[in-house]
Order: C-alpha cells, then structure tokens, then sequence
C-alpha cells in the first residue's frame, strides 16, 4: 500500500532545490543501486489523470515491471497535497502485477524561474507574446533526467496529449512535444508519451478503470490559463513557441542539465542571463 510520507510533504512544502544530492533518508545510495540494478524500470511523472493513465497504458504496451512515481514542484502549484499519493495509490491500485515503488518528490524552483518568471518581460518583448506553461512543462520533463540517467538511462513516462476534446494547450502541441523528446534523448533518456495522439476523455477515464473528470483530484497552478484571452481564445501562436524553446529554452536546459550530470548544482538565473545577453543584446545595439 502506498502512503504518503511526511519527509515528501516536507519537500513539497519548502520546495529545496533537490534534483541531484538527495538525503539519505529520502534516496539513499544503496536504494539508488537497488533501482539501477532493476529490470523493467521506468520514471512516472505524476499529476493529474493523464498522468496516471500514461503509465498504465505504457505497462501495457512496454511491460515494465518496476515503477518509480515522482513529483516534481515548481513553486506555482496549490491545493491538497494528497491528491498525489492519491494518484500514486490509483496507479497501483490498476497495476496489481506491477511494482510500484515510493514516491519520491524532487524539484528546482530557481530552475524554473530562469526558465520561465524572471525573464518572462523580455520574452513578451521579444515575441510578442509568452506563456510559461511551454518552458513548464519542459523544466517537468528535463529535472527528471539526472536521477533518470542514475537509475541507467530508465525511460519516463508523460501524460502529455496533443488534443484535450477540440482545446489545444501550448505547451503540448505537436511542435513542443517533439522537442522535449528530442531533449531527452539527447541525454539518452527515453521521454514516453503513451497519450500524445488520444483527444477523448472517455478514452483516458477506459484506461483508468475508473471516473476521473480532467483536472480534478490534482493540484493546480495559479497561472492556469495564462495563454487565453477571456474568451478562451489562444493568444500564443506555434511560432512563438518555437522561437521561446529555440533561442533560448533549450539551450538554458542542456546547459542546465549538463551541469547537473557534472554532479553540480547550477547557478541557474547566472546561466540564463547570459545567455540572454549572447543571443539578444547584439541584436538591440
């Protein structure tokens, strides 16, 4: 049975930056060998439905055997912290051949800062218009890849969907998917997404087992739909997009990322600044 742990509701609530040099008591080096040594391992990202139901649908598909929940904070989410081991407990609940180990909550909220709020101004500068919900859910996907490549190269599996019924979100567009994938694997870390082509939500709620209505029983961010006009109209374009993870999303990750692997801790905001200076200032003198 799965429960959730006061050390994870710690971590959750003072969101340390933990992405490398976990506590013993939390991850120590004999379970991270343990892991390693594990046939049939795979990282599950935990939030909502999707993501829940991205990891039954991969058992099915991939046949992994071992499942390692994870929840990665950003210091945008609020709501009942119980929803997330809640999650985990529906997850091993459906997979009762399938073991699916503690949850382990990780996170680096001055790494989503330089990626998405401090420079946020100069991205609406530079684009027009800009929402942190693309370099979100890149950030959700890259923190994961040092413990990923520590556990030897384990796949992680993603709820991300191109379609929400007839809605499009920003941050899962075909566009924006291909590129988180191709970030991963750069690292040689596989980034599954067993939902990507599924729009219907009676589809999702059949590989659940059960009734699960979209984005409850989860936490929620304050900057939900920051990318919509008060019609709900999209008022970022995939151009944007693009050129936000182009120019300077992805290069600030990889650099990130490669620091980390260097078991370092980065000076996250240093690195963005930089880099901003390099591809941008020239342009504006």
């Amino acid at each position: 049975m799965v429960v959730s742990d006061p050390q994870v509701e710690k971590a959750f609530r003072d969101k340390p930056e933990r992405v490398i040099h976990f506590p013993e008591t939390v991850l120590s080096r004999a379970q991270m060998d343990a892991y390693g040594a594990m046939s049939g391992l795979a990282i599950v990202e935990i939030a909502g439905r999707d993501s829940v139901a991205a990891a039954i649908e991969a058992v099915k598909t991939e046949g992994f055997t071992n499942l390692l929940p994870t929840y990665a904070y950003t210091g945008t989410e609020y709501g009942d912290w119980n929803t997330v081991p809640d999650a985990v407990r529906v997850l091993s609940g459906q997979l009762p051949d399938v073991r699916v180990h503690p949850l382990l909550v990780l996170g680096s909220p001055q790494f989503w800062q330089a990626l998405n709020g401090r420079f946020s101004g100069v991205m609406k500068q530079r684009y027009g218009a800009f929402s942190p919900c693309v370099g979100c859910h890149l950030y959700l996907h890259s923190v994961r890849i040092p413990i990923a490549t520590t556990l030897g190269h384990c796949p992680i599996i993603a709820g991300e969907r191109e379609l929400h019924g007839s809605r499009i979100k920003v941050n899962q567009i075909a566009q924006a998917l291909n590129r988180y994938q191709e970030l991963t694997e750069a690292f040689g870390i596989p980034l599954l997404f067993p939902l990507q082509h599924i729009s219907s939500g009676d589809h999702i709620e059949k590989i659940l087992g059960c009734v699960w209505d979209e984005g409850k029983a989860q936490l929620k961010c304050v900057l939900s739909g920051n990318y919509r006009d008060v019609r709900g109209g999209v008022v970022v374009n995939t151009e944007q997009v693009v050129g936000y993870l182009e120019d300077f999303a992805l290069p600030l990750t990889r650099a990130v990322i490669h620091a980390y692997l260097q078991d370092e801790v980065p000076q996250h905001m240093k690195m963005a600044s930089q880099l901003l200076e390099e591809i941008y200032e020239p342009q504006s003198r």
